[in-house]
């Protein structure tokens, strides 16, 4: 087993990851206005450059701190994890949460100083309806079930493809194009450009994010169970520790 990284580098990935991952997102929203009026094209090329980023984001910072970039993860691990000490803990969380919604809210700062926007104008984008919300409460029980599902089936090495993967056909299928993310929600009602949302669409968006946590954390135990048995090979889990994966966990 090797050593867990200090909770100062822990937050210090979760801030710079979930930076990141917003930067991609509106950043390539930016870009693909510039290039295209199709709104089609847009969503597209903005989907996909978030498929890539993602990926490659959790593959590099995923051994450090369990790359969760999103407080409903971080949540979902605390709470799953908290009998056996395989989660975060209370602590931790109180840490990793505020470091992810900076994180998300200087990404969105940093993709409109690339681009000569005004660094921080409230969004203009209201997206202020249930189906929306529906959207989300689907979205993001289906991210929870995925990342908690793979890691209780000894797969949690497919990480970086699932959950990118899975976000970008998110994109598609849920009406609010699936942001599954309550410091990614934040951090783009600070950028008036294409992937905004407006303040006063952010807090029905995460009051649905939390439900969708819930939800998936439910389905992870009726579909799961207990962790089950996995071979033994070395997998990343949520605490973002190197471990081999050991039968009857």
């Amino acid at each position: 087993m090797t050593e867990i990284a200090p909770l100062g580098r822990r937050a210090a990935v979760e801030f710079v990851g979930t930076g990141a991952l917003v930067a991609v997102v509106v950043g390539s929203g930016i870009q693909a206005t510039k290039l295209s009026q199709d709104v089609g094209v847009q969503l597209l090329a903005n989907s996909l450059a978030t498929v890539f980023g993602l990926g490659v984001l959790i593959a590099l910072l995923g051994p450090v701190s369990g790359a969760h970039f999103n407080p409903v993860v971080t949540l979902a691990a605390w709470w799953t994890g908290r009998r056996d000490g395989e989660g975060p803990t209370g602590r931790e969380v109180a840490v990793y949460l505020p470091a992810q919604i900076l994180g998300a809210i200087s990404g969105a700062v940093l993709a409109d100083a690339m681009f000569a926007e005004p660094l921080v104008r409230w969004s203009t984008h209201a997206r202020w309806a249930p189906h929306l919300w529906l959207g989300e409460v689907v979205a993001t029980a289906g991210l929870v079930l995925l990342i908690f599902g793979l890691a209780r089936a000894g797969r949690a090495h497919f990480a970086p493809v699932a959950v990118a993967s899975y976000i970008g056909a998110a994109y598609w299928f849920t009406s609010s194009t699936s942001f599954a993310n309550p410091a990614v929600t934040i951090g783009r009602a600070f950028t008036d450009t294409f992937a905004g949302i407006a303040p006063a669409s952010v807090l029905p968006f995460v009051a649905a994010q939390l439900v969708g946590l819930v939800v998936g954390v439910a389905l992870v135990a009726v579909l799961f169970g207990r962790p089950a048995a996995a071979a033994a090979e070395d997998v990343v889990v949520p605490h973002g520790e190197h471990h081999p994966a050991a039968a009857g966990r």
